[in-house]
Order: structure tokens, then sequence, then C-alpha cells
């Protein structure tokens, strides 16, 4: 039977006098194994053991020994104890407690993914790209994803105090929120004028796909769908099944996404199917730089089969597939096994999506004095009340992107040749 790292290390952790290390080493150089690097963790594990001027729960220290290895891999790979691994599983069914935020690691600092719609974060003003430096005035420096994430949560209706630094400014400011129980509403879908809808997909759970064919329907019984914005912004990612469903609903051949990792079941292609509800509908899909992994597999579909014109800012580039590998003690590995490819063979990896039409982050202020208007003439003529009612105005000023976005939808609506009924 060929041997494995593993059964070296067993070998060595007891390191009695013994063994045959010229065997040993004869051995490691026949399969491969470091059998050098592995003496030394077992030298260093046992006089850490004996010699630490406090007595070592070995427990904890193989743990943390555990983590270590995997933070040297990538910031998406961690040791998950059975409290996290719980915690992992309540977030994908679209419930958990905490303040609503998703953070990543990048470039050892732990960074603001986004903020969930109507959660303590969002409305304490926290923004993609923030960096968190103390929670409760202890710094976050050398702490672990996973660290940071105990930290953020808790009991819900305490408070917490976090400090950031935004993307914006070198100047660092704390915010004190109040933990709350969230609860993520996977889809919203609106009528943002007669025939033009609007959904937004916060995250990607395992019921999106559901969430937003109902969402659809709905829309369609209200008024025949002429355009469709479809939004993704902030969307920090989820279940990749989430992202294939959505994605197959307005696609009705070709391939979605396709991944590739070392093991043979990580190679993996995800096709459209004929069972669409949207077929021909304009899309505009609305992105930017909170848009992240699950999301970003559904911007590249639609960009790639030209089934939707994307706009906004560059997508986040987490384009690498995590898997969770049950450990015994009911723990877990969350570990990084493949990467995402658009059906064009676009990595996402670092590079994110890059939209059709570019949005510059803009708000519209309104002015302390308005300008006179037809509707402030004496003897004006009354509302035409058939034709389209138009709050865009009040639509700028809430969120000028979605406005850009449907203005474009319009523009692609009204070029298209008028379809025989």
């Amino acid at each position: 039977m060929k041997k494995t790292v593993l059964s070296f290390l067993f070998i060595l952790l007891p390191l009695s006098a013994s063994a045959n290390l010229q065997q040993l080493d004869q051995q490691a150089r026949e399969h491969d194994i470091p059998v050098t690097e592995l003496r030394i963790f077992a030298e260093v594990l046992e006089r850490v053991r004996l010699a630490y001027v406090e007595e070592v729960d070995e427990k904890k220290l193989l743990n943390a020994a555990v983590r270590g290895m995997l933070l040297e891999l990538d910031p998406h790979s961690s040791y998950l104890e059975p409290e996290d691994f719980d915690e992992l599983q309540i977030s994908t069914q679209g419930e958990f407690g905490g303040l609503g935020i998703e953070i990543t690691m990048e470039e050892d600092a732990i960074t603001v993914v986004t903020p969930y719609d109507d959660t303590p974060a969002s409305k304490a003003g926290l923004k993609p790209g923030d960096v968190i430096v103390a929670v409760d005035g202890d710094s976050v420096k050398g702490k672990s994803l996973q660290e940071v994430v105990k930290l953020l949560r808790g009991d819900v209706g305490s408070k917490v105090s976090v400090t950031l630094m935004p993307k914006s400014s070198d100047t660092p400011r704390t915010v004190d929120m109040q933990r709350d129980r969230i609860e993520v509403q996977s889809v919203r879908h609106k009528m943002l004028r007669p025939g033009f809808g609007y959904v937004r997909i916060n995250q990607f759970q395992t019921r999106t796909g559901d969430d937003v064919k109902k969402a659809l329907r709905a829309l369609q019984n209200e008024a025949p769908l002429k355009g469709l914005v479809l939004d993704l912004r902030n969307n920090p990612g989820g279940i990749l099944t989430g992202a294939v469903e959505v994605a197959d609903l307005f696609l009705h051949q070709g391939l979605i996404v396709y991944t590739e990792g070392r093991m043979r079941e990580e190679r993996m292609q995800y096709e459209a199917t004929p069972n669409t509800l949207l077929a021909n509908t304009p899309m505009v899909v609305l992105v930017n730089g909170g848009s992240a992994s699950a999301s970003e597999i559904v911007a590249g579909a639609l960009q790639d089969h030209k089934r939707a014109v994307l706009a906004g800012q560059r997508t986040f580039g987490k384009g690498s597939v995590q898997s969770v590998l049950p450990l015994s003690g009911d723990s877990a590995l969350k570990l990084t096994t493949a990467r995402y490819f658009t059906p064009s063979g676009h990595s996402i990896q670092a590079d994110g999506i890059h939209p059709d039409v570019i949005f510059a982050p803009a708000k519209v202020e309104e002015q302390s004095r308005r300008s006179l208007r037809e509707a402030d003439l004496p003897r004006h003529l009354d509302i035409d009340h058939d034709a389209t009612e138009d709050d865009s105005e009040d639509l700028a000023k809430e969120d000028y992107a979605l406005y850009q976005a449907l203005s474009l939808l319009t523009g692609i609506v009204l070029s298209q040749p008028a379809q025989r009924r």
C-alpha cells in the first residue's frame, strides 16, 4: 500500500528512539513524502507540549496548527469547528444571527464584501471595500477570518463596536451596532414603471431559483414585461446551484458555467435547459465591486450568451469553488477545490466580470430652489392618465445607478423592431 503524509506523521509523532529514521528517509524519497518537515512538526509539537512555560491544551494546539496550515493556502479555505459548521449550514438556508455583513480576507486585511440590505451593517453605512481594523476596541490584526466572524456575531440585542478604515478615506471611524437576527430575503421585486420589471437578488441560497421564478411570474401577472433589470449589486454569492438555476431561467440552451480542479469530480459543466421564463425579453444586469462568486457566474453567463447588457462597475473577482468536507467530531474543512469559468472560457478569479456599460458612482442632490415646470403654470392641460406614469426623478435621487439602468433598458426596448402580434 502506498504510504501517505499522514501515515508518516503517525510514525514520527512518538519520536521513539527505536524508530529507524534511515529507513523512513528512504521510503519518503520513494513516495515523495516531506519527512524532514514532518519530523520538524512533530518535534515542535512535542517540545511545546513538554517545555512551554504553561501547560498547553494539545487539542487547541493541534486545531491552531490546522488553521495555520489552511491560512497559507488562500483566503477562502478554512477549518470549521462544530459551531462554525452549524453557522455555515444555517446561513445558506437564509437565516443567521449577527450584523448582516459579508467579509473576506484580502491582503491580510479583513475586508467588507457587502452588507446585506436592511441589516444593522447596512443601516450603519458599512460599504464594500471598508477594512475592519478592530472589534470592541481590540485589533483584529493577525486574526483569521473565522475568528473575526466569531467576534462580530453574538446574542440578538447585544451591542458591538466595529472600527473601520473606509475605502475612500485614510481616517478610521468607529460604528456601534446592535446585533439582530438576520433573515436574508434572497429576492425582492417590483415594477419600476408599467412593463419594466425589477428583480434584486441579495444572496444565492438553496431556494433562490424558485424565489426568482415566483418574482418573475408575479411581475408578468401585473403587466406584460417589456424589459427587466436584474440587480446583482453587493451580492456576495452563495450556493452554486442557486446561481445556475437563476441563469437557466433566462437561457434556453448552452453552457452556463464550468469548473476545473485537480480532482475529477471537481471538473463539471452546467448546461441550460429549455425551461425558460423569459427567452427574449430585453435585460440589463446591474453589477458592482460587491458582486462576487455566484453573482459573477450569472452575470458572466448572461454576458457571454449576449442575453443581457451588463452595467455598473467591474465585479469582485472571486472565481474559486469551495467544497465543504465534513470531518470527524462534527467539524468540517472548507477547501478551495476548483475555479469557475464563464461559457467563453474566461476565468473570474481576481479579474472579475467587466460590464458592457460602465456607470460611475454618482448621487443626485435635490436643488434647494426648484425650477418652474409646466404643472406650475395656470390653466395647464391635465395629465393624460393613459400615458405611462414616470417617477424617474425620485428614482434618480434614490438610486442613480438603477435610474441609469432603467434608461438604458428603455432605450434597448425602443430600438427593437416592433413585434408582430
